[in-house]
């Protein structure tokens, strides 16, 4: 008998040539991810100016700011969300299906994108409580965008483009963090324009007009536009071949299913697939010995690489207007007015999303099927460890205002090597290497490792490179170890990441089943 891997319906999803389906399904899983990235990172474009609206101090020389607690909730609660729900959705695609789970989470997204927004009360603490209350339902939903994107995009592929299929859809991320950036850009501009004020140096007051509130309301409310476009064409997905015949079991639809996307002919071979299942070996559980044997250590090398990458990616895109501030790239709170900050913080942020992010992602998506995801994950960690020990040994050089570019060159080239590097690798290795009832199970597991590394960058990190002098840290927050120290630490983390890459197994140019092992359980059987 031949191996489940040997399906006829399996064999000709490994061997079909890129297809309109290809992309199609690449769209799909794009926009949500697009979403997520919107969602997740547009926060740190308003959060200055949420400090303005709602936390003025009379009489004080600096603009207000959020306290310590509540910039560490609103910065840090969607990622809570997100590392819950990658747990649960990545648990419940194994259980009912990719395609049934799908939907809930887009709509999830959409709904909270747009209950942040119309976040209410007169004061503070009320519309602080509600934005975490529907932020963090809102990472909820983004996190079963994860494993559900990742797997179903590798179960869509063929062996020679998979590799790139996943990372175009994790690509999307980019695109997602540039929209957000531009789309700050336009409403800070429009708002500027139709309503004057004056530097916060001139009058404290009226530098925050009253119609302020309405920018950050719109910039978090307008990420649900995207995703909610593709909601009709993710319903009318089919369910991937892979899980319909390898976990529900059922060859028949697995092969009418794929005939109609591959437009051919497959025969279903439900016989051959009940022999391959009645194999014991095919029954072991996520958490007995058989797993840990076979996958024990990659479950660790994806869930330890994704943990080590995030804390210093996420410490980094969250708070890269701190640093730019730092530096005297962005200029002080101060000299400018509340909606003027907005529209500085987000063209840093996009500038360096056009220049060094999403050319990074792509890179990867052109290069990851010739050179492999073990090549491109170890280089971009060694070059961001490097980047990082550039920027942090010598930071009182790069604060000089006539080195501050040079400063954001370097700084850009650590983005650039994260995504032609770790942030990707680590969405799709997870996705290729685990079998196929645990497969978006463990890629979940592993995005929620990558999370938790995230929540330690983005709360960390805002006490850390606090001032070491308390009279220059911000209102509120004790003294740290300065930026430079800071940067040191994240050089130390990525020299980690580069260690636990060689735990990892190069996928390239290998079927789903022999990357997980199921072909050699079913080619046992056969021999036996």
């Amino acid at each position: 008998m031949e191996s489940s891997g040997n399906l006829k319906v399996l064999n000709a999803l490994d061997g079909a040539k890129t297809q309109w389906y290809h992309f199609t399904a690449i769209v799909i899983a794009g926009m949500g991810f697009f979403t997520d990235a919107y969602d997740l990172f547009c926060i740190s474009l308003v959060t200055k100016l949420l400090g303005r609206i709602y936390y003025h101090k009379e009489g004080s020389p600096k603009p207000g700011s959020l306290p310590p607690q509540v910039s560490a909730s609103v910065n840090g609660v969607a990622l809570v969300g997100t590392l819950a729900g990658q747990l649960f959705f990545g648990w419940l695609g194994d259980k009912l299906g990719r395609k049934k789970v799908y939907g809930i989470t887009l709509i999830l997204m959409c709904v909270c994108s747009v209950a942040s927004g119309l976040s209410f009360g007169g004061q503070p603490k009320g519309v602080m409580t509600t934005l975490c209350f529907f932020r963090f339902w809102l990472g909820f939903g983004i996190g079963g965008d994860y494993p559900l994107s990742a797997t179903i995009m590798s179960e869509y592929s063929n062996k020679k483009t998979r590799g790139a299929f996943i990372a175009a859809v994790f690509a999307m991320q980019g695109f997602g963090i540039l929209g957000g950036g531009v789309f700050a850009i336009m409403m800070a501009a429009i708002f500027d324009s139709r309503f004057k004020a004056p530097p916060y140096e001139v009058d404290p007051v009226k530098s925050t007009v009253p119609e302020a509130d309405y920018v950050w309301r719109i910039v978090l409310m307008a990420g649900a536009l995207p995703a909610l476009l593709t909601y009709y064409w993710r319903m009318k997905m089919p369910e991937t071949a892979r899980y319909t015949a390898l976990v529900a079991k059922d060859a028949k639809k697995a092969a009418s299913d794929m005939s109609k996307v591959l437009q051919t002919d497959i025969e279903s071979e439900q016989e051959k697939l009940d022999e391959v299942m009645a194999d014991s070996k095919y029954s072991f559980g996520l958490l007995s010995k058989e797993f840990a044997k076979r996958h024990g250590l990659h479950l660790l090398g994806t869930t330890s690489t994704w943990f080590l990458l995030d804390i210093a990616f996420y410490s980094q895109n969250l708070f890269q207007k701190d640093i730019f501030s730092a530096i005297g790239w962005i200029p002080p709170a101060k000299t400018m007015n509340a909606i003027q900050e907005v529209y500085k913080i987000a063209r840093a942020q996009t500038l360096i999303a056009l220049c060094s992010t999403v050319p990074g992602y792509w890179f990867t998506v052109f290069l990851i099927d010739r050179i492999g995801r073990f090549t491109i994950q170890l280089i971009g960690f060694i070059m961001m460890t490097i980047f990082m020990f550039v920027l942090a040994f010598p930071y009182n050089y790069w604060t000089r205002p006539e080195h501050n570019m040079g400063f954001v060159a370097i700084y850009s080239l650590t983005f650039f090597f994260a995504n032609f590097g770790p942030n990707a690798t680590t969405f799709v290795v997870p996705a290729e290497i685990f079998p196929a009832r645990f497969r978006s199970t463990c890629h979940g597991i592993s995005a929620a490792s990558g999370k938790l590394g995230a929540i330690v960058g983005a709360f960390g990190f805002l006490y850390l490179a606090q001032n070491k002098d308390p009279a220059k840290a911000d209102a509120g927050y004790p003294p740290g170890i300065g930026v430079k120290n800071s940067l040191i630490c994240l050089g130390v983390i990525n020299l980690l990441g580069t260690l636990c890459t060689f735990l990892v197994p190069e996928s390239k140019g290998k079927s789903l089943e022999e990357m997980s092992g199921e072909q050699e359980e079913a080619s046992s059987e056969r021999r036996a």
